[in-house]
């Protein structure tokens, strides 16, 4: 098994056309060696440390330039965050603290900022121990934005934001368990300290005595948006004692202070302050979006307006960081928590029941707030909790609405126009008691032709059946809806479109399925007990379920739907299956 080929090779192919001529000279001499040579045998990293031995030219020299590269070369990701925290990540390697020189590494280094993984890749590039190819792959299918142990970390993350602190301060007290004198490094960026487990991580680190944690913080006072206030070094300091300030865009005097703190015995806090330009990366020359085109999430803002101005409703928002994604800037007010997802919710516990409370979160978001969603859904009236949809790092079928789905007391939809947003809003005030989950597609899509607004909890005809009893039909669940259409365009598969995670068909509806030879139920997020199998198992359809069966993977939005099936070609020859069966099922028996 040659695993670099495998995995690298494809995705550095398709992005040859954004290589420059040197780039892609390299590039072509890294396939060959890996086509020609066994780099299999060790880990991933040892064979892509042997095809950079093999091919030893480096095209670039500053690892500030790679990562520009690597984001050019991607179009999307987090630039800024990685430049932010690479006089960090130069740091940690002149200190030992990555690469292992055979004299072992003077501590352990968790990454707990995780989205910096490419600062990483970058400088180990430059050191000549990554070969350039791996580098045209990031969110492409190849590298992970996001740090993992495949790729030569310590420690690996996914969803959640302040698991990294989580991570230390357990490998830190249990080497202070088997009475090692070794400490932990852990790299954290100020937005992920608002985070609650970070929080109980350093009290515990304080409460049990652990002596061998150094917590370094990449103070840039912004986490997707700016914070509301700066990094409290008081309450760090209270937490692990010694605190060092330092100008975080020196990496030598980054260099000096952690270097000094490794040596110095006990706990302690290397605040580095640097600056961070935009949270995700915009491509020089990038056109402005136009209104019809721009992300619907992007559009809550505007529609919940709308709904305010409409009925005039007392309201308030709650966002953990997220106004640009839910475009809430200049629309409604709103209350930033910044990056604290748990207090977001909590902070809709002791409102009036008549005010309408919004929390603006995410896919990755709500997994940790789960225990306080519980709690909000039993007891507050009149919660809506708008549930980005991002499809570029986060997401697959076990966090998905499915399983916002099974909290108590609530009813998931998933609005593609306008009027089914504001037909959510409506129903929620004639049922406040229960929760309306509302997720909200991060993508740019046109709306289908006809919605659900007018009977939000049932299902409308995109293309409606031609006779009294189709052989087949497609049954799809919010924004799978707008795939499928594209797809059966010209098929003309009658497709029934549903805003509601467990639709309430009507009977009509239901008496044209229960006749059909075959259903097909499409959903972006699927998972056992997701919308295809609630449809077959409240209404006893022969329901054939198309959906994300495994975790979303780290990538782009256009490599995650032919990845997972669902791209317009792979789902217009699905579709076609359904029609092949039909013009089966009528041929005549032969003996």
């Amino acid at each position: 098994m040659n695993e670099p080929l495998d995995r690298f090779a494809g995705p550095a192919r398709e992005a040859l056309p954004r290589l420059t001529p040197d780039e892609r000279a390299v590039v072509h001499r890294e396939l060959r060696e890996l086509e020609n040579g066994d780099h299999g045998g060790g880990t991933l990293l040892d064979g892509l440390r042997k095809l950079a031995a093999q091919v030893p030219e480096r095209l670039y020299t500053d690892s500030a330039d790679v990562l520009l590269r690597m984001h050019e070369i991607a179009g999307s990701g987090n630039h800024q965050s990685n430049l932010s925290s690479l006089p960090l990540v130069r740091a940690c390697f002149a200190l030992g603290l990555v690469e292992d020189d055979g004299r072992g590494r003077p501590a352990e280094l968790v990454v707990g900022r995780g989205h910096i993984a490419p600062a990483f890749y970058a400088e180990h590039y430059v050191r000549g121990t990554l070969p350039f190819t791996p580098l045209t792959t990031l969110h492409q299918g190849g590298l992970t934005g996001v740090v993992h142990r495949d790729l030569g970390f310590r420690n690996t993350m996914r969803y959640s934001l302040g698991v990294g602190v989580a991570q230390a301060v357990s490998l830190a007290w249990e080497l202070t368990r088997r009475g090692e004198d070794r400490k932990v490094v852990c790299l954290a960026g100020d937005g992920e300290l608002h985070e609650g487990v970070a929080f109980e991580a350093l009290r515990f680190a304080h409460d049990m005595g652990l002596t061998n944690l150094v917590l370094v913080v990449d103070a840039n006072a912004k986490g997707i948006e700016p914070l509301p206030k700066p990094v409290n070094t008081g309450y760090l300091a209270a937490y692990l004692g010694r605190l060092v300030e330092v100008d975080g865009r020196d990496e030598w005097a980054v260099e000096a202070a952690l270097g000094a703190l490794l040596a110095m015995p006990g706990p302690a806090v290397l605040v580095c302050r640097t600056r961070k330009g935009d949270h995700s990366f915009k491509p020089a020359g990038t056109p402005a979006a136009t209104p019809a085109r721009v992300s619907f999430a992007s559009t809550a803002g505007r529609m919940l307006a709308a709904h305010r101005e409409r009925t005039g409703r007392d309201m308030t928002v709650f966002t953990a960081d997220m106004a640009a994604r839910f475009g809430l800037r200049g629309h409604v007010p709103y209350t930033n928590t910044g990056l604290a997802e748990t207090l977001t919710v909590g902070m809709t516990l002791s409102l009036p029941e008549d005010t309408l409370k919004v929390v603006a979160t995410d896919a990755m978001y709500y997994m940790d707030s789960l225990s306080m969603l519980t709690e909000a859904t039993t007891g507050v009236r009149n919660l809506l909790v708008l549930a980005g949809r991002s499809w570029g790092a986060w997401g697959g079928a076990h966090n998905a609405t499915n399983l916002l789905g099974l909290l108590l007391h609530t009813r998931v939809y998933e609005p593609v126009t306008e009027a089914e947003f504001a037909a959510c809003l409506d129903r929620l005030s004639r049922h406040p008691a229960t929760t309306h989950v509302v997720s909200m597609v991060d993508a740019k899509f046109d709306p289908p032709a006809a919605d659900c607004s007018a009977d939000l909890d049932g299902g409308v005809w995109l293309t409606p059946p031609a006779g009294d009893a189709p052989d087949a039909a497609v049954v799809t669940f919010g924004y799978a809806s707008v795939l499928v259409a594209e797809a059966n365009r010209e098929l003309g598969v009658p497709h029934l479109h549903c805003a509601a995670l467990a639709p309430e068909l009507d009977p009509a509806v239901l008496d044209v399925l229960s006749r059909c030879r075959r259903v097909l139920s499409v959903e972006y997020n699927g998972a056992r007990g997701g919308f295809g199998e609630r449809l077959r198992s409240e209404y006893l359809l022969p329901v054939e379920v198309h959906g994300v069966r495994r975790d979303i993977a780290n990538l782009v939005h256009p490599r995650q739907l032919p990845l997972h099936g669902m791209s317009t070609a792979m789902l217009r020859e699905r579709l076609s299956g359904l029609l092949e069966s039909r013009e089966a099922g009528r041929a005549p028996a032969h003996a």
